[in-house]
């Protein structure tokens, strides 16, 4: 991976150097995995969840996102996705929902930057 993508990568909040070390340093297999992340559906399922004020499909999907965030090493959406994890399960689905805006713009971020991958 060449400086200038791992740079953004690295910008976006994703520490690619943690996630190689578990990846035994496969760079293909991490660029696989994060095109995989953008393509997941469950970013989505959140947001559609939440629109409907469906509290447990929206801890479905922050859970299951949250869990895809720690196995990429997503530094900037791991806490985030723990915290809404957290509130859902504390019964405050409000406090939850409320954390979708910091979400949202870490989240894109992070697509921007495993989209310029390609570019």
């Amino acid at each position: 991976m060449d400086i200038i993508k791992k740079d953004r990568l690295i910008s976006a909040g994703i520490d690619v150097d943690g996630v190689l070390e578990r990846f035994m340093g496969n760079e293909s297999l991490l660029e696989r995995m994060l095109k995989k992340f953008v393509s997941d559906g469950n970013y989505a399922r959140l947001l559609t969840a939440v629109e409907q004020k469906d509290p447990e499909e929206a801890l479905r999907a922050s859970h299951t996102l949250k869990g895809l965030c720690g196995n990429l090493s997503m530094t900037a959406l791991l806490p985030l996705f723990t915290r809404q994890v957290e509130l859902f399960r504390a019964g405050d689905p409000e406090g939850a929902y409320g954390l979708l805006p910091e979400i949202t713009t870490a989240y894109l971020r992070v697509i921007e930057a495993i989209n310029s991958l390609t570019a």
